[in-house]
């Protein structure tokens, strides 16, 4: 074992210096700082959340989140160097924030992060390139070797290796799985970085504050930081807000990107050209009936924020990650031994914590009751550490109706009881241009997040922690 970790850390060295370089060479970072703008939209009733849509819609703008239970809100961000809004759109009333984007900082090697502390790192402190978090796994293992597993998941669209960590404690005892997936979605960073320094905080000794060392004692976790490489390369190279992966698609292959998030095989649909904010069964009347059929038969844009694919499973990291959830949790054994028991996928932004289902509103899992009383407890336990509020409901409920999500998939397909999507800071003030200086207390109020999870979960199954 120890002699295939030596050859693997030669490979990931070889290959994050080939990376690195390549990145240095393309990086068009902007001026050290500029600043889009971030407009959050309110409307008055569905009609004017429509119009809203129709306009963003139909100028292609960049509409950063729709909110449609607690706060029903669209938030619409334009880049420093964009075309004057339409003038129908600024009519309506809205708030306006500005987005710095600062330019990141040079390449750090991992002799200047301290990793064998938790509470002494400099490496929370700061947003990492793709080759960094790369490095971090590697020298994780490195120092770690009886507790990290480097998993080799397949490779990107543009053949990046998708790279993830098994950490475990040395045990004869069959442990409990618990899977942390960073951020499909590109430009969700700090979603990125809570996934290293959940990594982190597993493996810091005991004796650290924030360390997670104990949960070892009855689970395995899974943490794959960064499931989609090329899209977050490409957020540090050209497009600091690029959504998708990188994917070519479409007729004549003109664009680029599948929307991960929307081509998992559950529910999935081909014809999502923009959030759904409804299901065919909640017509108020025959006309928007009629209007919500058409929309229903509309293919959807290959380049649209949410183009889906055309087919489940398109998206070769969304291929990958479901083969090693399958891999690792067999099929519909989530609840067995050695099973995966809790998955939890990190987003940005929104401060919320949502169960399935994801794909239709008026649907509820079977297992809804012990999912939301797990769901609340999680989020109290977060919001004691640094008062930080989290709404907690379904998925679909707190934003919007969206088939072939991976909480569906992972709860319906792969049985896995306790799924969860959770968005982290903020509610649009930073959007998804959080403040580096966030990134530890985001990092240390999640990770009491789960482990409130892990041990309402290890509670139920009458395992004492």
């Amino acid at each position: 074992m120890f002699s295939s970790i030596l050859c693997f850390l030669l490979w990931s060295a070889i290959s994050a210096s080939r990376v690195a370089s390549h990145e240095q060479q393309v990086f068009h970072a902007p001026t050290p700082e500029t600043h889009g703008i971030l407009r959050r939209f309110i409307p008055n009733d569905l009609n004017h959340f429509e119009e809203v849509l129709d306009i963003a819609k139909e100028h292609d703008l960049d509409i950063w989140q729709i909110g449609t239970e607690s706060s029903s809100h669209i938030d619409i961000y334009s880049p420093p160097s964009s075309r004057p809004l339409p003038s129908a759109l600024l009519a309506i009333p809205h708030s306006v924030g500005n987005i710095s984007i600062v330019n990141p900082s040079a390449a750090l090697l991992p002799e200047d992060w301290n990793l064998n502390s938790l509470e002494n790192t400099t490496f929370h402190m700061q947003y990492h390139r793709q080759s960094e978090v790369d490095s971090f796994i590697v020298e994780l293992a490195r120092l770690h070797p009886e507790s990290v597993t480097i998993l080799q998941l397949g490779h990107s669209g543009e053949e990046r290796e998708m790279l993830g960590m098994k950490i475990s404690s040395p045990s004869n005892k069959t442990k409990l799985g618990f899977v942390v997936l960073g951020p499909q979605h590109a430009r969700e960073w700090v979603a990125t970085s809570t996934a290293l320094y959940l990594a982190h905080a597993l493996l810091a000794n005991a004796s650290e504050p924030n360390s997670l060392a104990s949960l070892l004692e009855v689970y395995d976790f899974h943490i794959i930081p960064s499931p989609n490489p090329d899209g977050y390369v490409y957020t540090w190279d050209v497009d600091r807000f690029w959504y998708k992966n990188r994917q070519i698609v479409g007729p004549g292959a003109k664009c680029i990107g599948i929307d991960m998030n929307r081509n998992w095989g559950s529910h999935w649909k081909p014809h999502a050209k923009y959030p759904l904010l409804w299901d065919s069964d909640d017509a108020d009347s025959d006309h928007d009936l009629k209007k919500k059929k058409k929309n229903k038969k509309e293919p959807a844009d290959p380049c649209s924020h949410w183009y889906p694919g055309h087919r489940a499973f398109e998206a070769a990291e969304v291929n990958n990650l479901a083969n090693y959830i399958t891999k690792v949790n067999g099929v519909g054994k989530g609840a067995g031994k050695g099973g995966i028991v809790a998955f939890v996928d990190l987003r940005s932004y929104g401060q919320m914590l949502a169960a399935p289902y994801s794909y239709k509103c008026d649907r509820m899992p079977k297992d809804a009751e012990d999912q939301m009383e797990a769901l609340l407890g999680a989020a109290q336990a977060a919001k004691s550490v640094y008062g930080t509020p989290f709404t907690t409901g379904t998925l679909c409920e707190l934003l919007y109706r969206a088939p072939g999500n991976i909480v569906d998939y992972i709860y319906k397909s792969a049985s896995i009881k306790y799924t969860y999507a959770a968005f982290l800071r903020d509610t649009g003030t930073y959007g998804f241009a959080i403040p580096p200086e966030w990134i530890r207390p985001v990092g240390e109020e999640t990770g009491v997040m789960i482990n409130y999870l892990a041990k309402f979960i290890a509670k139920q199954r009458g395992i004492p922690m």
